[in-house]
């Protein structure tokens, strides 16, 4: 079996500024569009079996900046569904609700376009996703690459590991950034986090 990779989208206006990012289809900045350029020798380096990609266009433009053509568009790769924390960063949320935790609190329900998701509903769409990675390393030779979203990858590599989607909080991942998910002695492992190429 192969590795498994995983991609954050480069940045955005509202990454950089903290504002949480689930549904709202942000594009990537020139900074965002840089740091995917930036992992292009270090996806050539491996053959790529399988790629999948989230619907929105800040995964999809880095897909396509890293050199993934043949990708698979799969709407379980969205990020977190934040609910009425759409648009606002944690800072704002700590004024009205001090104490706030992401992957343990959850969201308030938002509008009917994107009612919110708590961390067991991203967990189980983790999983789906794991589902189709592992169908498609038995089938394939090389590596499987994701290239999705912050939260919804920290919550991807938690159920990886067999920890709880809640265990996502361990794991801080940058913009623009890849990391290797692999098995040592049948075991799943992180081999590398947060890998950016040099400038």
């Amino acid at each position: 079996m192969g590795d498994l990779f995983i991609v954050r989208h480069g940045e955005t206006e509202w990454s950089r500024s903290g504002r949480h990012t689930g549904r709202t289809d942000v594009p990537l900045t020139e900074c965002g569009r840089e740091e995917a350029r930036r992992l292009v020798p270090l996806i050539r380096s491996h053959r790529v079996g399988a790629a999948f990609v989230s619907p929105l266009q800040r995964a999809r433009e880095t897909a396509e900046l890293i050199g993934l053509h043949d990708v698979r568009i799969d709407t379980d790769l969205q990020e977190w569904d934040y609910g009425a924390y759409e648009g606002v960063t944690t800072v704002e949320i700590h004024r009205t609700r001090p104490g706030w935790f992401l992957f343990t609190d959850g969201v308030p329900e938002g509008p009917p376009e994107h009612p919110g998701e708590t961390p067991e509903q991203v967990g189980e769409r983790a999983d789906r996703v794991l589902a189709k990675v592992d169908a498609a390393l038995a089938n394939t030779e090389g590596v499987v690459v994701l290239v999705a979203h912050g939260h919804f990858l920290r919550v991807l590599t938690a159920r990886r590991l067999g920890l709880p989607p809640a265990d996502g909080a361990l794991f801080q991942l940058a913009t623009g950034a890849l990391s290797r998910l692999s098995t040592e002695h049948g075991r799943p492992v992180i081999a590398g986090w947060n890998v950016r190429a040099n400038p």
